[in-house]
């Protein structure tokens, strides 16, 4: 099996439990088909979804077909990642009820708020990272001086910051607690977009679940296709991540996919794009319906030859990291340029002996 063969494997197995077409496929690939199982628990791995698939196939009775040894490792991951997806809602809910206390009321975003709004049929599906959360405009500095005030301090300290709070406060993490925080003021880094998806659009029609705010079911779909395809600069690399993909199935089955992404105006055609991508890696789930036009034709085109030349797509990539970076570095120098706390912290950086050492750890030189 190559790397197309295989993630298109693992897509199709996390649809299953809702698409009967799926399921009889998958079982039919079971039965004749010899599934190199050491390669998709690689790539179900690496694109954080390997609980998933356990949970999907288990549901599906599909377990019969896997080595032993595997279906062995596979609970034993999956218990490991129930329990820490317990740990994490109950420290959720405990920051909800203590910031509600305050007059302070957070949205859950993202991961944790999935699991909230519980739209996994098993909490040990998602794998989560940090619990993140976004505030009023008014709140956010409440928030951040309150919970340090709680006892959650900063998982790395710098001598110097960045100027730019960007779209979350640092990390924060309390002793003993299973999650780091993030506390957003923004859902995007980009200006050009958070005029358009905001927190001021994004609570409006946002759901309170057993007293806990999370968004809407349209906005958690927008929302897990932007994580992907503008924070992590996937409509750059015409890539995905399945864990994105796979919460976007899901709730494409409690919300319409194609309505909730027309509801933007400049981040339209990029999310259009990844539900086109979805489309075709689950293999065409009628929930995930697009707006079929010349630029998500193209964007597919991309997204396909990608799987056939390996290297081709590996020296592309290594092209768009660089334009990503220098595009970066330039709007720091147009920043110290024009205002003075950017040309503080570009002085403290530049004459710091430890940031080189970092980077020439980073470049491999040392």
């Amino acid at each position: 099996m190559n790397y197309k063969e295989i993630l298109f494997f693992i897509a199709k197995c996390l649809t299953i439990s809702l698409e009967e077409k799926n399921r009889q496929e998958i079982e039919k690939q079971l039965e004749s088909t010899s599934i190199d199982w050491d390669a998709v628990v690689k790539v179900s791995t690496a694109h954080y979804v390997f609980p998933a698939l356990y949970c999907n196939l288990k549901r599906a009775d599909f377990l019969q077909y896997l080595p032993q040894e595997l279906v062995s490792y596979m609970e034993h991951i999956t218990d490991l990642n129930r329990d820490r997806n317990r740990q994490i809602i109950q420290q959720a809910k405990d920051l909800n009820s203590l910031l509600l206390a305050n007059n302070i009321r957070p949205i859950f975003l993202k991961g944790t708020g999935n699991l909230l709004a519980g739209i996994y049929d098993d909490i040990d599906e998602r794998m989560v990272g940090d619990i993140d959360f976004i505030f009023s405009k008014e709140d956010y500095p409440k928030a951040i001086a309150f919970l340090k005030e709680f006892g959650y301090s900063e998982v790395n300290k710098y001598k110097y910051y960045f100027p730019d709070a960007q779209k979350h406060y640092r990390r924060l993490q309390k002793k003993n607690s299973i999650a780091a925080i993030e506390i957003h003021s923004a859902l995007l880094d980009i200006k050009k977009y958070t005029k358009e998806f905001n927190y001021s659009f994004i609570e409006k029609d946002s759901q309170i679940k057993k007293g806990v705010t999370v968004l809407s079911y349209a906005n958690k779909l927008n929302l897990s296709i932007i994580a992907n395809q503008i924070n992590d600069y996937g409509f750059y690399y015409k890539t995905m991540a399945l864990r994105n993909a796979y919460d976007v199935f899901l709730l494409s089955k409690k919300t319409n996919a194609k309505e909730a992404v027309n509801t933007l105006d400049k981040l339209s055609q990029p999310l259009h794009c990844f539900l086109a991508a979805c489309y075709e890696v689950f293999n065409s789930v009628d929930s995930l319906e697009y707006n079929i036009t010349k630029k998500t034709a193209s964007y597919l085109s991309v997204f396909n030859s990608q799987f056939t030349n390996r290297k081709t797509t590996k020296r592309r990539h290594k092209r768009i990291k660089v334009y990503l970076f220098l595009k970066t570095r330039v709007n720091i120098l147009y920043k110290s340029i024009m205002y003075k706390e950017y040309r503080v912290w570009l002085f403290k950086r530049v004459t710091d002996k430890n940031w080189y050492k970092e980077k020439l750890v980073q470049l491999g030189l040392k």
